[in-house]
């Protein structure tokens, strides 16, 4: 068996490793890493008793438990699985080497009209930060924010500041929910975001920032937050905070991020 291993079986032997990780990486981030090394044990008991002992009726009892704990898993973990699917497919990498074959002039263009986008918002924010008004701007990227848009009210006008100011009034009817800004337009206001349940938040953030954190979770979309209790502006990006920022650090970060 030994003198038959070959190239084929480097292969295989990597991709499970790699296949391996990336589920201990998924585990880990879901706070199930406990759960992850159970089911590692139970399969390597599984192939020992099944393939090694040959005990017959002892490796038909786990095959069947396997094929049923394989829903299972599915069931109870559909969030996270779906989470790692979406990121699997939304690879960054991959746009960034595109953006290489762009034309220059397509690539100037695009640059001046994110400043266009970009500028409104970080005014917006920092006279909101200057009178402690709180709010919750969500930019769209690529995942779609369609279900997040029908929970608010359409709104589908130009990005400019005074009317992100005003949508955020504190006497304003919408200034509770979240803004969304998409293809370089406010598409809705006053929208429900999903609340991230993770334990590491700091407890001085509010609901705000974990509404932001869990919007930034489920899709890849950039949530930027004014704190009504401080007047702080941090940003929600890939399941992380950027906390306390500055008007220029804003306007950066935006810049790189979108």
């Amino acid at each position: 068996m030994f003198f038959n291993f070959g190239i084929k079986d480097v292969i295989d032997i990597l991709l499970v490793g790699m296949m391996l990780y990336y589920v201990y990486r998924l585990m880990r981030e879901s706070r199930s890493l406990n759960v992850f090394v159970g089911i590692t044990i139970f399969i390597v008991v599984w192939l020992f008793v099944s393939q090694v002992l040959e005990m017959k009726l002892l490796g038909t009892i786990l095959d069947k438990l396997v094929s049923v704990g394989f829903i299972a898993i599915i069931v109870i973990f559909q969030e996270d699985i779906r989470k790692f699917l979406y990121n699997l497919g939304a690879h960054q990498r991959m746009r960034r080497l595109l953006k290489y074959f762009m034309p220059k002039h397509t690539k100037d263009k695009d640059r001046e009209q994110l400043k266009r986008d970009i500028m409104p918002i970080v005014m917006a924010c920092m006279q909101m930060s200057k009178g402690k008004v709180g709010a919750l701007i969500v930019i769209q990227r690529d995942a779609s924010l369609t279900d997040i848009i029908s929970t608010g009210e359409t709104i589908n006008a130009n990005i400019n500041q005074r009317l992100i100011e005003n949508i955020f009034f504190k006497n304003s009817p919408l200034h509770d929910g979240a803004m969304i800004i998409s293809q370089h337009r406010i598409l809705a206001a006053g929208c429900i975001l999903p609340v991230s349940h993770n334990l590491d938040i700091p407890k001085e953030l509010g609901l705000r920032h974990r509404a932001a954190l869990g919007m930034s979770q489920e899709s890849d979309a950039l949530v930027v937050i004014v704190s009504e209790e401080t007047g702080s502006i941090s940003i929600a990006s890939k399941g992380a905070f950027r906390l306390r920022l500055s008007a220029e650090e804003l306007e950066a970060v935006l810049t790189e991020e979108l």
